[in-house]
């Protein structure tokens, strides 16, 4: 008599930037647990990390994100004229392909999959074939940020505009339990708290204050000219918009498909306080994921 087979288990990493970071925590709560995953989808830093994992060198990453600091993330940008991107992402690029060997997505051991979205048609793109580093590439093309990928006669941008957690892509690749790992959940409150903190007039500097007061004492008219300066609302900066505008999407669309193709079990770290390239916080990041994991692998 033949014993039953073990179900197969499958990961759905969430997009993120650095908040992408706690999925190296969850990996390892997992491996902590003797949960053998068969198959690994990611959507954009997700699938930066789960192809790293699929590889099989994710402690080594996570011991080098270990020693980043704000040096280290200044070195893996690569600033371009802002025609599609602010950003070109080779020197990223670069960088993950020291994790994947430079290998196809095909010779991974683990079976992997990354999720891009069609800039042209809206269309969820799933990248199965294929160079793996530039599947990741296409994957964390964040809109405005990093400058699109074409690749197949395609235009591709960041996953998360359409699957921001793709539990439907671990489901079809096979999988008979799907856990998913949503770092987005707390971050709407987070953004808008931090917009709310940047709006709040700043207070003036000790030269300026005593400028206003001579102004002041002189009956001059740019006393009320500076007044109005020096207690201005600062505006956002463009990339603050923009990632703010991306975050809050995400969020959201997070949050519709979950609720249609719910996990077999959901982990949500608790990542409120970081901000999109806190990658130089990659310790507590991690740390959160790792404690989220072995919550909800206690609760489930």
């Amino acid at each position: 008599m033949s014993r039953e087979a073990s179900p197969k288990i499958g990961v759905a990493l969430g997009s993120g930037a650095s908040r992408g970071l706690a999925h190296i925590g969850v990996m390892r709560a997992l491996e902590e647990q003797g949960i053998q995953v068969s198959f690994v989808a990611g959507t954009s830093m997700g699938a930066f990390i789960g192809s790293v994992y699929a590889a099989g060198n994710l402690q080594r990453l996570a011991k080098d994100f270990l020693a980043f600091d704000w040096r280290s993330v200044a070195s893996l940008l690569d600033p371009v004229f802002p025609r599609s991107g602010l950003i070109d992402g080779q020197k990223v690029a670069s960088f993950l392909s020291d994790y994947t060997s430079r290998r196809s997505i095909e010779d991974l051991p683990v079976s992997f999959r990354a999720v891009a979205t069609d800039m042209l048609t809206g269309a969820e793109v799933i990248l199965d074939s294929g160079d793996v580093t530039e599947a990741v590439r296409a994957s964390i093309a964040v809109p405005g940020l990093l400058t699109p990928v074409q690749l197949k006669n395609r235009i591709l941008l960041d996953g998360g505009l359409v699957n921001p957690v793709p539990v439907s892509v671990v489901r079809a690749m096979g999988a008979d339990i799907v856990i998913g790992v949503d770092v987005s959940i707390d971050v709407i409150e987070s953004r808008l708290a931090r917009i709310h903190e940047t709006a709040t007039a700043r207070p003036p500097g000790a030269a300026a204050g005593r400028l206003h007061e001579v102004l002041q004492a002189m009956n001059n008219p740019a006393a009320m000219q500076l007044d109005a300066w020096l207690h201005r609302a600062p505006v956002p900066g463009i990339v603050q918009v923009l990632m703010s505008a991306i975050y809050v999407m995400q969020a959201k669309i997070a949050k519709a498909n979950l609720e249609r193709h719910p996990p077999d079990l959901l982990i949500r770290p608790s990542l409120g306080s970081i901000r999109f390239m806190d990658f130089d916080r990659a310790g507590e990041i991690i740390e959160l994921g790792y404690q989220a994991a072995r919550t909800a692998w206690a609760e489930k």
